[in-house]
């Protein structure tokens, strides 16, 4: 029992409270459902909030040692958002630059007022208040959230909070005996990206857009020109790539070809020097071959060869492979993995761990799936050949396990069952075995030029067998002795020509935000979605990212101030300071004015060189027109920004109107 639970125990008994009542919030009305139907072994009652999309679950409980009344109710994800305070919302209310030290204000938007007002009424009746939300950082903050709309109404109200993974009876009645305090640190690390986020896109979108806007009216009239830190990095990816493609220059190249074909076959021997770009010179050694074109066997050798079954899922693997074996998005995927989560179905699916925890029973977990038509005997296979053996990865977040199915069902249809179907058959390979093969490789010498052919004979399927997004062909090889000699049956010249990238896959873009530390598993697919959604990125009929016009003058004219805002460096750094936020290794409001600052110069110097950024996007656009309405907004857009003499601070200089 943890000292906080101590706490609440003692605190509790102290008072003799004849009907104690516990508020719990989770993050979604399908979570308290699921939540209350285990804490209540199904014998809860529900009735209607204020808010028609979340209900309100009551059922009596044993917490704290004692029997308690549960009120269980929901959120609807973020309960409160930051905004700028009046007058500063208003698009024309002020300079830009000054929206980097605005006061900001936390407000509940209209559309979840009567969430927030379920919650205001049924804290008054409870003495404690149990934060079910997600088990990450936004969830953390979402929790926060709803302790402070609950504390401002009750502001002795008891706060707790319960860790879990899954919607299983087991991680519930868990998460109800080990009860901890909500992570402040982990709240902190949110509110400084939230501030930042709000301060920086406003500050560039407010810019870019009404700049924009006026200078190229018959294109961009209507259209937002949004900037965001981590958005701006993901664009960035995809210009990179096109601007490797149309740099790239084709390159002719040689190499001599074998083949030999006998009556086991046909065998394509691959040259050891692999290809030369000198005409002249294969030509030369293709010559020597053909002059003694005999082929002596140099080495058979045979070594045993292993496909490794798969690490266990985390979120962008997930996210990774059902874009390239499912062939659905990252957003769709993680929003039909959070449904299977809130099911019960699966673990929660935000996680950067690939490695099992020692006290997950994953035994049990194979055994479920055994009653399954397509995959239940190869999970009956695993128990009886002694249990899963799971391979590992090396990453941990310390706070979920990896993704994988907590119960059976064969009841779901479209999207659901598709990806519920890869969580389950990723699971059971990765608690498999390797495939297992034998691999013959011949080394042949022809005028003293090396050839080598490979052939694969496989022994042991294994994971395979129940993992069909993996391939692993066989391939078949005649006997070869060793010293002996055959005629090839073709010696060929051929030439080719050296290809360039390829477009960015939507895998592609997510393992690259993810090696550079752009965003988080969770904030992935959002970001990918927005410079999709503002034009920035089209995708071509194979599915791959394709800049658009705007998409690469924003990224053009950015460099050639010299910013590469295009680049993954700035939001890099901080998203590392979050972590050590998180840790408690950095203070809140030290990495808060730290990343202020520093993107409040960026900005400052973006907007004196903002010609380049006009001149940029002139060769999509064409011409820049500066019509005088157009030239007294731009003076208002980019007004010159100095230092006041008396108190040293940033200060905007209006110019004079009506001439005086």
């Amino acid at each position: 029992m943890g000292p906080v639970l101590s706490r609440m125990m003692s605190s509790a008994m102290g008072r003799r409270l004849q009907a104690r009542q516990v508020l719990c919030v989770a993050e979604k009305n399908d979570a308290a459902k699921g939540i209350a139907e285990i804490m209540s072994g199904g014998r809860f009652r529900r009735r209607e909030g204020l808010s028609r999309f979340n209900k309100i679950y009551e059922y009596e409980s044993n917490l704290f040692g004692q029997n308690v009344a549960v009120v269980m109710t929901s959120v609807s994800g973020h309960l409160l958002e930051l905004e700028f305070k009046s007058p500063f919302q208003k698009w024309h209310s002020c300079n830009p630059v000054t929206l980097f030290d605005a006061e900001v204000e936390k407000y509940c938007p209209e559309n979840y007022v009567d969430i927030k007002r379920t919650l205001e009424r049924e804290v008054k009746k409870c003495q404690a208040l149990i934060i079910w939300t997600d088990c990450d950082r936004e969830g953390e903050n979402i929790g926060f959230e709803i302790i402070d709309v609950c504390k401002a109404v009750k502001p002795n109200v008891q706060v707790l909070r319960a860790r879990f993974s899954e919607i299983t009876p087991r991680s519930i009645q868990q998460a109800c005996g080990n009860l901890v305090e909500p992570d402040q640190k982990t709240n902190d690390a949110v509110d400084v990206r939230q501030e930042l986020d709000l301060r920086i896109g406003a500050s560039f979108t407010r810019f870019q857009t009404l700049r924009l806007q006026k200078i190229f009216p018959n294109v961009l009239s209507n259209q937002l020109i949004s900037y965001g830190s981590c958005q701006f990095p993901t664009l960035g990816f995809v210009v990179e790539r096109f601007k490797a493609i149309q740099a790239f220059i084709q390159e002719t190249f040689y190499k001599i070809k074998v083949t030999h074909e006998n009556e086991d076959g046909n065998v394509e021997f691959n040259w050891k020097r692999h290809r030369l770009f000198s005409h002249t010179a294969c030509l030369v050694l293709y010559q020597i071959c053909m002059e003694d074109p005999v082929a002596t066997v140099l080495d058979v050798f045979t070594k045993p060869k292993s496909k490794w079954r798969p690490l266990p899922l985390d979120t962008v693997e997930l996210e990774k492979l059902a874009s390239r074996k499912l062939k659905i998005n990252a957003k769709e995927t993680m929003r039909v993995a959070e449904k299977l989560y809130t099911q019960g179905y699966i673990s929660y699916p935000r996680t950067e761990t690939n490695i099992f925890p020692k006290d997950l029973n994953l035994s049990t977990l194979v055994q479920q799936q055994t009653p399954d038509p397509h995959w239940g005997a190869f999970a009956q296979g695993i128990l009886d050949r002694g249990g899963p053996t799971p391979r590992n990865g090396n990453k941990s977040d310390q706070a979920h396990p990896p993704i994988h199915p907590t119960k059976y069902t064969n009841s779901l249809q479209g999207s659901e069952q598709r990806v519920y179907e890869f969580v389950v058959r990723h699971f059971l390979a990765c608690c498999s075995q390797d495939a297992q093969g034998q691999e013959t490789t011949v080394e042949i010498d022809i005028a003293g030029e090396l050839f080598a052919a490979h052939g694969l004979m496989i022994i042991a399927r294994n994971y395979l067998e129940v993992y069909p997004y993996d391939k692993w062909n066989a391939k078949v090889i005649p006997v070869y002795e060793r010293g002996k000699k055959f005629q090839p049956t073709t010696i060929e010249m051929v030439d080719g020509e050296t290809s360039p990238p390829q477009l960015l896959t939507e895998a592609d873009l997510i393992a690259l935000m993810e090696k550079h530390g752009i965003g988080t598993d969770a904030t992935h697919a959002d970001h990918i979605e927005t410079i999709k959604s503002r034009m920035y990125v089209g995708l071509t009929p194979d599915q791959r990212f394709l800049p658009g016009e705007l998409g690469m003058g924003l990224v053009e004219g950015y460099d050639s101030m010299g910013y590469e805002m295009s680049k993954p460096d700035l939001r890099a750094e901080l998203e590392a300071d979050l972590k050590l936020v998180c840790e408690g290794k950095k203070d809140k409001f030290s990495v808060l004015h730290q990343q202020i600052d520093k993107y409040k110069r960026v900005f400052i110097e973006a907007v004196t060189k903002a010609k380049k950024l006009d001149e940029a996007l002139s060769h999509y656009f064409g011409e820049v027109i500066e019509t005088p309405q157009a030239k007294e907004l731009l003076m208002e857009v980019s007004e010159p920004v100095r230092k006041c003499p008396q108190c040293g601070r940033d200060m905007v200089l209006k110019p004079r109107k009506g001439g005086g």
